[in-house]
């Protein structure tokens, strides 16, 4: 099956506080987004599809993506106005015979060929998965005043990472159908946070949920850079 990777790097990472776009700072002495985008040229993957900030798309392009040589880059389109936007039209510039769809955070490095091989098994015979791990903490869903409501089952509460993977069909269609009941979702209170929920919300399928790694963290603060570069000393004295 023909896989395509969405990989999403179009935000401005303000909680980063840092004038330089989370996407290009540097982690070891090269630029975050690389290593999402290493794993994925590495990996089985067909094709890749990056979204950028439309602004960013010529220095990004010069500066970074040529001087790694890549052959997977397919496409490099400008993001949206919000993460939803930005997948829709990623998905959009995959190639037509694209079979399956791996939609991926730029800002989490660490994703594996291990993980992705274990997502395409899990679309293959579910159609439709999203990469997690169990919580390892007790969660508490609050009210609207700030107190404790409902603890949900620690045992049944999941962790969302990406990868997030569909049939390309599927999914392409459910964009756009996303994109034409945008406001009415809105007027409802229903605020699209991921590619699962497009599928929960518009879809016919259960996602299934399939074993990431902790490691697969999210570069959202300044904290975060801290952590990845822990990780990557700790894989490298595996090496």
């Amino acid at each position: 099956m023909k896989t395509t990777a969405i990989i999403l790097a179009a935000g401005s990472g303000s909680r980063m506080q840092s004038n330089v776009k989370k996407q290009y700072m540097e982690i070891n002495g090269r630029p975050l987004l690389l290593y999402a985008i290493d794993a994925f040229e590495k990996s089985f993957i067909d094709d890749i599809i990056l979204v950028l900030p439309a602004d960013d798309i010529n220095y990004v392009t010069e500066n970074i993506i040529e001087p790694e040589n890549y052959k997977k880059i397919k496409a490099i389109v400008p993001g949206g106005t919000t993460r939803y936007h930005s997948v829709r039209l990623g998905i959009e510039a995959a190639a037509s015979d694209t079979e399956v769809v791996f939609i991926h955070d730029g800002a989490r490095p660490f994703v594996d060929n291990k993980m992705l091989s274990r997502a395409y098994e899990a679309v293959k015979e579910y159609g439709a998965c999203v990469i997690g791990m169990p919580v390892k903490d007790t969660i508490k869903i609050s009210d609207e005043d700030g107190f404790a409501q409902i603890t949900p089952d620690r045992d049944k509460t999941w962790l969302i990472q990406t990868p997030q993977v569909f049939l390309y069909p599927e999914i392409l269609e459910l964009y756009e159908e996303l994109a034409e009941k945008e406001q009415e979702l809105l007027d409802n209170n229903i605020n699209i946070t991921d590619d699962a929920m497009v599928m929960e919300t518009l879809g016919k399928r259960k996602v299934k949920l399939v074993e990431g790694s902790y490691d697969n963290i999210k570069i959202t603060t300044p904290e975060d850079i801290s952590m990845a570069e822990s990780i990557l000393q700790r894989k490298f004295k595996k090496i």
